[in-house]
């Protein structure tokens, strides 16, 4: 290994993804020889060298040797490897895989400030459709295919199809990346929580209707849990009957992209009728210019 390699290599340690991504441009020849020496030509291979990119992400703090990058990144594709075989080779078909023990999927890379950025950075690349099904999956409760595929009114294998194709975008992001200003995504996440804090405290008062018309699209379309369609007028009537009857809803969890919010909330049935609502709803909004134009309402536990 050269010494330009070796300071890469040190540099992605130190918390360059920029300088990951360079190492693994390096390597790719040698990481797809081994994933075809393994699984040979097929989509296989490639969706274990898109594995192994994301794992190399998350684990390039134990690369103890800096010099030693090109072996360490062959191992990790041969585990991706092994762990495709074993899937393939059970006997019995299940709905939803069991991942495996230390899965590289977004929400186990986000263990520092430089990754967390560059993740929300390459998922606000994603398509809208792609970038749903992504938020929902690894940033949320809503986290079953079943469950996101019922949220977004999608066929299961349209779910998964879609992961894929997410999964797929956001290894190539990473061989992609450059050194770029990225958006604090704790920062958009806690300001979008203080703006359903804010939503609900302002419904509270009597004030929902106003914060529709500040804040969301004249013509916005709503879906509400129960399967009903309708507008901001809708909208509003359903929050106004819930204050009215007792039912309060509380934050548990915001998350945000550039288009697209989460929030999850905690339901609390009235005294005097402790059964009325089911324990939480999700709260689906795309926001495409700005000001939400789309509301879905879930609940997971239906």
């Amino acid at each position: 290994m050269t010494d330009l390699e070796i300071e890469l290599a040190r540099s992605a340690q130190a918390g360059s993804v920029s300088a990951l991504g360079m190492v693994l441009a390096r390597h790719q020849a040698g990481m797809r020889a081994v994933a075809l020496s393994i699984l040979g030509h097929g989509p296989d291979a490639e969706d274990a060298l898109q594995d192994a990119a994301l794992l190399a992400l998350r684990r390039i703090g134990t690369l103890r040797d800096p010099a030693a990058a090109g072996p360490w990144l062959h191992a990790i594709v041969r585990n991706a490897c092994r762990i495709r075989l074993r899937a393939a080779r059970r006997l019995v078909p299940v709905a939803e895989p069991r991942p495996p023990a230390d899965p590289a999927t977004p929400e186990r890379i986000l263990d520092d400030h430089v990754s967390r950025d560059w993740i929300w950075h390459a998922i606000d690349r994603l398509s809208p459709a792609l970038r749903e099904v992504v938020l929902l999956r690894h940033f949320s409760d809503v986290t079953s295919y079943e469950q996101i595929a019922a949220a977004c009114e999608l066929p299961v294998g349209t779910v998964r199809s879609r992961l894929n194709q997410a999964r797929a975008k956001l290894s190539e992001a990473l061989l992609a990346t450059a050194d770029l200003a990225y958006d604090d995504a704790a920062a958009r996440n806690a300001a979008s929580a203080r703006e359903a804090a804010d939503t609900l405290a302002a419904a509270g008062r009597g004030e929902f209707a106003g914060v529709v018309a500040d804040r969301w699209s004249p013509g916005m379309r709503m879906i509400s849990g129960q399967g009903y369609r309708g507008g901001a007028d809708m909208a509003v009537a359903g929050m106004e009957m819930d204050l009215a009857y007792g039912v309060r809803q509380h934050l548990v969890q915001a998350v945000t992209s550039r288009d697209f919010t989460v929030w999850e909330m905690e339901m609390v049935s009235p005294a005097h009728d402790p059964e009325h609502c089911p324990p939480a709803v999700v709260w689906l909004m795309a926001h495409p210019e700005g000001r939400v134009d789309r509301l879905r309402l879930f609940f997971p536990a239906n």
